[in-house]
């Protein structure tokens, strides 16, 4: 069992840095540094002509395949270790189906080409796969046995919440790499609004200035939606630590989100910004992944005591 949990961190900790290394490949435009070859990098198996780009690409391809490794090996001995956890089996598959998943886009854009539309499904898919492992390890660790639904019971219409803005925030996620994929992140120089002199002056926008303000609305979207149920957490679960403590870290890492975005826009995509933007979002994901495994549990307990 020792094995398995250190297999579990490794595995999440090598998720962040997939996600983390995929954001850096775009925001450095190094997504085609070894050419058109796959798995080679131009062509070779140990490239002869180093560039930065490809240092980048090649390093994000090996972690990649590293990771993926890791999370087989995880998916595997979980799927016979601790099996019997509701959750196990679905979270197994889910977590290695969406990172092979996301390694063949990657591979099909190499070798093929895509379009932006499709370059921005990449990081999301890559959340699942990352939000799947997280879950993985927490069971693992056996710390969501300590809030069983027995002990934490979320009523239906906070689960739909959940739900809700779960779903919603993957949404606002592919905006977010539709920015990164259309070269849209310093369409609009101002912030918050496009062009703070004229802020309503929407008939001038053109195509990447509408992709970068679509997604600031929706981001702020996701901001008010958590900053609600952070606010029904601390009225309606006062005996809840885990609720009111989680949906304020909720909270906090979308107002972190919200103003790493603008230092973004501020400094013309500083990388490191640009970096910690792409954490956050992760972490945040993450957190709201949790929630869907207690609202799953509570679910499931409501219909037992029926």
């Amino acid at each position: 069992m020792r094995l398995l949990k250190w297999l579990s961190v490794l595995a999440t900790l090598g998720m962040l840095f997939v996600l983390l290394g995929g954001a850096l490949v775009t925001k450095t435009d190094s997504g085609m540094g070894c050419g058109s070859s796959w798995p080679l990098c131009h062509g070779e198996w140990i490239p002869s002509d180093i560039d930065l780009a490809l240092i980048i690409e090649l390093s994000h391809r090996l972690v990649s395949g590293g990771v993926g490794l890791l999370v087989l090996a995880l998916s595997s001995m979980a799927w016979v270790k601790v099996g019997h956890i509701r959750e196990v089996k679905f979270l197994s598959f889910l977590a290695f189906f969406f990172l092979l998943a996301q390694g063949l886009i990657g591979a099909a854009a190499v070798k093929w080409g895509q379009s932006d539309f499709v370059l921005a499904i990449h990081f999301g898919i890559s959340l699942v796969s990352f939000a799947a492992v997280l879950l993985l390890m927490l069971i693992i660790f056996e710390i969501d046995r300590k809030f069983d639904a027995q002990s934490l019971l979320i009523r239906k219409p906070f689960r739909l919440h959940i739900y809700a803005l779960t779903t919603y925030t993957l949404i606002v996620v592919y905006t977010g790499a539709l920015v990164r994929h259309t070269y849209s992140s310093m369409a609009c120089l101002d912030w918050p609004m496009c062009t703070n002199a004229s802020p309503f002056d929407f008939s001038s926008y053109g195509t990447a200035q509408w992709i970068q303000m679509g997604h600031r609305a929706a981001a702020a979207g996701v901001l008010i939606w958590t900053v609600y149920l952070m606010v029904k957490a601390l009225k309606d679960y006062k005996t809840s630590p885990i609720m009111r403590k989680g949906l304020i870290l909720a909270a906090s890492l979308m107002a972190a989100q919200v103003l790493v975005g603008a230092f973004v826009i501020m400094t013309y995509v500083h990388l490191g910004l640009a970096l910690l933007h792409a954490l956050i979002i992760s972490l945040y994901v993450g957190l709201l992944s949790y929630f869907l495994l207690l609202s799953s549990r509570s679910a499931k307990y409501e219909r037992y005591v029926k």
